[in-house]
């Protein structure tokens, strides 16, 4: 159309204004290095700030400039919606269960639904409430024993009967028309689609602190970097909350694979094979977030834990010549920033109230005024996605500070430790987020 510029285009764009602000700040940072050089010597006070200062505005530059100049492909109207498959994985769910099916049930779409629930050996009430609701579409599997979300999933893909399954947790709540828009974008997406990504948000964010600042992740963090990831074609993360996939290639990679983060194993595994993964940002699904401090740091350093086992399983990602290679090199980087976050930026901070400026300096202060301009971006898009979807932005502004300010203090150590506990192996346990 008038206008059109090309994907590649816009990388190229964004990948050299990310570039040229890396190589300013490095000028600007040589006084810096020279004075932190006198004391850790040059090699280690050219990585240290490269971990603080330069690598996250290059990360932030690139962010910027890719979402400024993203344009959501229009949505083409969908004569016939196709039958779809949902499978819903749940253990000890009695309490949200029966919400999520209705939530389903609400759904105006016109395709055949089939929605298999997997009770994964649950020890509550989870299946004296499915046995209490009938809908003609639902069918559930009754496993004896609890043997992990991949194994629930795995049992009902065997059952799965048409060509697009969808997965949603088992404490979600599907937002109005999220299922005929997340449908509808997979099948306006280029022919080369193997799953689509819907929009997860946080359904208890007015709970407490701990969900209120989550509630700003989801909506900000996650979202803005899903959308991202999309445009240049390659999604990171189809998440096990909701997304869609190709029956057959879900076949093809062998399903879900047994490990702590298998939905990013199983989208590694997606993308591997030469498949693209695609984000529906107006296909909103609501979930439960951690509700205290310990679920919280668990199911991150799971999330970490499932990054390594992506790289293990699937490293040969690094050398794909495709766009999305950069966001793979990208996550390499990240147990080395989070390394350099935990040692050398938070105790910088500390030293920096005591006049030590060796660490976090006036260059540290040049991040802030991108980050700024990242977290007004995010929250202008999403903010905009949300009034189209009739939903309003909930007034949340100290949580917002805590999220801007401290979140990756408590962040980057838990996620330091989710690397290091799938590094030496440590046992793994199952988790229900």
């Amino acid at each position: 159309g008038r206008g059109y510029v090309s994907v590649r285009v816009k990388f190229a764009l964004a990948l050299a204004v990310a570039s040229a602000w890396a190589v300013l700040s490095y000028e600007i940072a040589q006084r810096w290095i020279s004075d932190l050089s006198a004391l850790v010597g040059a090699p280690l006070a050219v990585l240290l700030i490269l971990g603080i200062a330069i690598l996250p505005g290059f990360m932030n530059a690139f962010l910027v400039t890719g979402l400024l100049v993203d344009r959501r492909p229009r949505r083409r109207p969908v004569a016939h919606y196709p039958d779809i498959t949902i499978l819903v994985a749940a253990y000890n769910e009695e309490d949200s269960i029966v919400s999520t099916l209705e939530s389903i049930a609400r759904q105006i779409y016109t395709g055949q639904i089939e929605v298999i629930v997997i009770n994964d050996g649950s020890t509550d009430g989870t299946m004296e409430k499915l046995a209490s609701i009938s809908y003609p579409w639902l069918k559930v599997i009754d496993l004896p024993n609890n043997c992990g979300k991949a194994n629930a999933l795995n049992e009902g893909l065997k059952r799965a009967t048409f060509s697009l399954t969808i997965t949603l947790d088992a404490d979600s709540y599907l937002y109005a028309n999220a299922l005929p828009n997340l449908v509808g974008r997979f099948l306006g997406d280029p022919e080369n689609t193997g799953a689509v990504a819907g929009a997860v948000l946080v359904r208890n964010s007015r709970l407490n602190l701990v969900t209120k600042i989550q509630e700003w992740d989801y909506f900000h963090g996650i979202a803005a970097v899903k959308r991202l990831q999309s445009l240049f074609q390659g999604t990171l993360v189809a998440q096990g909350a909701f997304s869609i996939y190709r029956t057959d290639i879900l076949h093809e990679v062998g399903g879900w694979p047994e490990c702590v983060g298998e939905d990013i194993v199983l989208t590694w595994a997606i993308l591997e094979r030469g498949y693209r993964v695609g984000y529906c940002e107006d296909a909103c699904s609501f979930t439960n977030a951690p509700v205290t401090l310990r679920q919280f740091i668990g199911q991150r350093q799971r999330w970490s834990r499932g990054l390594i086992e992506a790289f293990k399983h699937h490293w040969p990602l690094l050398f794909h010549f495709r766009m999305i290679t950069v966001f793979i090199w990208w996550n390499l980087l990240f147990p080395l920033l989070d390394l350099i976050y935990t040692f050398s930026f938070v105790p910088g901070i500390i030293l920096a109230m005591f006049g030590y400026y060796w660490l976090a300096g006036p260059m540290t202060l040049l991040v802030l005024p991108l980050a700024m301009l990242v977290n007004y971006i995010m929250f202008f898009i999403q903010s905009k996605m949300f009034t189209e979807q009739g939903l309003t932005v909930r007034k949340n502004p100290i949580a917002f500070v805590f999220y801007a300010l401290f979140y990756g203090i408590i962040l980057q150590p838990v996620c330091l430790l989710g690397y290091f506990s799938e590094i030496i192996g440590k046992r793994k346990n199952w988790g229900t987020k």
